[in-house]
């Protein structure tokens, strides 16, 4: 059984495997008219269950039209449509599940969903997202640093804001794939010290500058991600604005980075909130690279927990 819960909890040489299929397999697919599959179909006859409780774009996309290249049948179910952890027990909906499909996807809000889905399915687990973390995000991002500026082993990555699940998961990158990488935030927004401390235990150089020209001097990746969720209230976006202005991404902080710096964020995005249409749309920026590539690393990911 190999589920895909964390990029802590995977191994490094399996996600630098993941990493070389997932550029393997989108080399293979250039100039191919998208509806078709693959060359070859490593899911073929597989039934692949999608799970959202949070709403999506990239996540829902990606991994359907992923599955389907690969040969594969989807499901894709809302939260609603299964009353996960209310009509029925998650660990019943996972024993369930596991005799219909063959793979399970899950979006979720609470970690704790998650590893009970995991710990009660027969059939792999992948985590498309947790209020606490979100892997294939990164594997898509490491991917297309790796395009564009080899690899990432040594590098120094900067996460611009909120210390949120995404930034989690980068922090976890850092301490398996060996690059440093530099928060800066106001401290109420801090990554978990957990996350921090086990990456540093990894040998990985973790910073916290609150300054952030200080913290992005010899970036070779500056990221940034939404300030506001929403679910958050009127006057909690109005707080998190007033408290996160300082660390927007404009042309003056790429600037003070470097002219080889690369720009991310996962989107969706508010541009001119968390980072400005200029630097989105600029020259630095790799966004839509970035979310091409969720396809292509989730599809290798899809294939390391069927092991095909």
């Amino acid at each position: 059984m190999t589920h895909f819960l964390d990029i802590n909890k995977t191994a490094p040489d399996d996600l630098r495997a993941i990493l070389n299929q997932a550029a393997e397999m989108k080399a293979a697919r250039r100039d191919r008219p998208k509806g078709t599959p693959d060359a070859l179909t490593p899911l073929a006859g597989r039934m692949v269950a999608l799970i959202f409780e949070k709403p999506s774009t990239r996540t829902r996309v990606s991994f359907d039209v992923g599955a389907r290249q690969m040969g594969a049948q989807t499901m894709v179910l809302s939260g609603a449509d299964m009353q996960l952890g209310h009509g029925e027990t998650i660990a019943d909906t996972a024993r369930v599940l596991s005799r219909y499909v063959d793979l399970i996807m899950m979006r979720t809000f609470e970690e704790d969903t998650l590893l009970e889905m995991a710990e009660y399915a027969s059939v792999p687990v992948i985590n498309g997202l947790t209020n606490r973390t979100h892997p294939c995000q990164i594997m898509a991002d490491i991917l297309t640093f790796e395009e564009h500026r080899g690899p990432i082993r040594g590098k120094k990555v900067v996460w611009m804001g909120d210390g949120n699940n995404v930034c989690a998961s980068f922090i976890h990158a850092a301490g398996q794939l060996g690059f440093d990488l530099t928060f800066s935030g106001p401290k109420s927004l801090d990554p978990e010290d957990a996350f921090v401390g086990e990456a540093r235990q990894k040998g990985a150089r973790i910073v916290i500058e609150r300054d952030p020209v200080a913290a992005v001097e010899g970036a070779d990746l500056v990221v940034t991600d939404t300030w506001v969720s929403m679910h958050d209230s009127q006057s909690s976006r109005e707080r998190r604005h007033n408290l996160l202005r300082p660390y927007q991404v404009n042309d003056a902080l790429m600037r003070a980075a470097g002219r080889d710096a690369l720009f991310m964020h996962c989107l969706p995005a508010h541009r001119d909130e968390e980072a400005t249409s200029a630097v989105m749309d600029g020259p630095h920026s790799v966004v839509f690279d970035e979310a091409e590539n969720r396809l292509h690393a989730q599809k290798a990911v899809m294939r390391h927990c069927l092991g095909v």
